[in-house]
């Protein structure tokens, strides 16, 4: 069924759209969490537990697959193309710094969303990264390893995604504090196969694939350890944005939650068969 959508325009901040239009666009449940040890100082166990906001973000990274970016030349931009977004199913959403009224637009997205994940990327100082948590960010993304914001978040409820490169900036990162690291620029530095062979000698680092990934590519790094990907212009497409065209964001958010979904159901599919080969072995 296509979805209609409403221009919205008016003073910042930007009033969210009429939510009847969304009724019948609410995203499926998520699979089970599949949240394993993995010597970042949380388990399924105490994700349960706890129940703590930095574990709740986890594990909604974690169980879609998919980060989606936002980055928009005006905050009424922003929000009609989130809004369209998370109508298809999307729980994570990443705005971008550079967004005109970044931090009204996410006040007021978390208070209409109050169970999804909304952060800020492109974080590259303190002083951003206070804001964003002041608006009620639940992690925070950089292209690069920022250490005075690694060590302002490190006792808060906010998620601090770094972006890492090479295996030494990896390792860095996480030991650290980092509970997951960004990947960047993944398609530049081999995508899916570079994934793969950082998996093998830090099998325990969360890793977050991001730059240049389409949605048809979302299964293949997950299968090959990524914990999540991040999408940006695979969901909030140039010429659909030019056009204020949100049928189009909302269909690609559809695929890109269906494939995260598929990709999170094979991986869980896929550990439940090594699990069951290593007891025979025994």
């Amino acid at each position: 069924m296509a979805v209609t959508w409403t221009s919205v325009t008016s003073p910042s901040p930007p009033p969210s759209l009429p939510r009847s239009i969304f009724i019948e666009s609410r995203p499926s449940p998520l699979p089970p969490s599949r949240f394993k040890p993995c010597g970042c100082r949380c388990s399924s166990e105490s994700l349960e537990q706890t129940l703590s906001p930095i574990h709740h973000t986890f594990s909604l990274i974690q169980d879609s697959a998919v980060i989606a970016c936002l980055r928009a030349n005006s905050a009424d931009l922003a929000m009609e193309a989130a809004h369209a977004a998370l109508a298809g199913g999307i729980s994570v959403l990443e705005i971008v710094r550079s967004t005109p009224g970044v931090f009204e637009v996410l006040q007021c997205l978390v208070q209409e969303y109050p169970t999804n994940a909304f952060g800020v990327g492109t974080v590259l100082n303190s002083r951003d990264a206070r804001r964003a948590i002041d608006s009620g960010a639940k992690f925070l993304m950089s292209p690069v390893t920022v250490k005075n914001i690694m060590k302002d978040v490190q006792d808060s409820d906010v998620l601090y995604i770094p972006g890492a490169m090479t295996p030494t900036e990896i390792f860095s990162a996480y030991e650290t504090g980092a509970k997951m690291v960004k990947i960047y620029p993944v398609s530049a530095l081999g995508g899916i196969r570079y994934i793969s062979a950082l998996k093998k000698p830090f099998p325990h680092i969360p890793m977050v694939a991001s730059q240049g990934i389409t949605i048809d590519l979302i299964q293949d790094y997950v299968a090959q350890g990524a914990i999540s990907v991040v999408l940006s212009d695979s969901i909030f497409n140039k010429q659909a944005m030019a056009e204020n065209n949100f049928n189009v964001i909302h269909e690609l958010a559809q695929s890109a939650t269906s494939e995260g979904r598929k990709a999170v159901e094979r991986t869980s599919v896929d550990s439940r068969s090594q699990n069951s080969t290593q007891k025979c072995l025994r």
